[in-house]
């Protein structure tokens, strides 16, 4: 390890955190039913992909206390998770969809992008939903 002020840490990786490595990142808001407004607007998760690497890295920051109405995203993302994937979600919205969601300005890495994002589902989406109710 250089001692060179002017030299990079060994241990520090600014790709992180660099445009290009945010360019192949791609956040989706994984929604389910919501049964007083009926339809798939109840967040329960963020899934972050990072399409540099192969497989694409993944992330996934679950909604507190949602265990049980998030059980079809848990089957549905399995070990792995493709563009594909993604695609034939998008393409077979029901009673769960997808929604893109942009790369958060300042993220550090993968999974602080997904981390401010859900941050941002929980201060303002989650709190303006009504109730989920018995339906």
């Amino acid at each position: 390890m250089s001692t060179d002020p002017t030299q990079p840490d060994a241990t520090t990786d600014d790709s992180a955190a660099s445009p290009t490595a945010a360019s192949s990142w791609q956040l989706w808001i994984l929604l389910v039913w919501h049964p007083a407004l009926g339809l798939p607007v109840d967040p329960v998760a963020v899934l972050a992909l990072d399409h540099s690497q192969e497989p694409a890295a993944r992330v996934v920051r679950w909604v507190p206390l949602v265990y049980d109405t998030a059980d079809p995203w848990r089957e549905r993302l399995g070990e792995g998770t493709s563009v594909q994937d993604v695609e034939r979600w998008i393409a077979h919205s029901g009673t769960c969809a997808v929604e893109p969601a942009a790369v958060p300005e300042g993220a550090l890495d993968l999974a602080h992008a997904a981390d401010l994002v859900l941050d941002e589902l929980l201060a303002e989406v989650v709190p303006a939903l009504p109730p989920r109710g018995d339906a």
